[in-house]
């Protein structure tokens, strides 16, 4: 889906939700941590899974997009099998 400059895997235009499936060619992809400060900066929240966990994981990986929506998840989290970046709010501006 197209977002901004950028193509998101799936994306949600209601909550600003980018999820993406990455392969072990993102893992120090340092366009996509740019991508994803551009997005954030934009209202945009980012999540990351690996494939192999949607593929694997599935349950896992719908409760936590669905904590996501629900404003469980709202503070960055970065972990092995996760990346979540939250968009900026108003307040990280000032």
């Amino acid at each position: 889906m197209p977002v901004g400059p950028y193509f998101a895997d799936f994306a949600c235009r209601e909550a600003n939700l980018v999820v993406e499936v990455d392969g072990s060619q993102h893992a120090r992809d340092t366009r996509d941590a740019y991508r994803d400060e551009t997005m954030n900066r934009n209202g945009w929240s980012v999540i990351r899974f690996w494939h192999i966990d949607v593929l694997q994981q599935r349950k896992q990986v719908l409760d936590t997009i669905v904590a996501a929506l629900d404003g469980r998840l709202d503070s960055k989290t970065i972990t092995l099998d996760l990346k979540f970046f939250p968009a900026h709010s108003n307040e990280d501006h000032l």
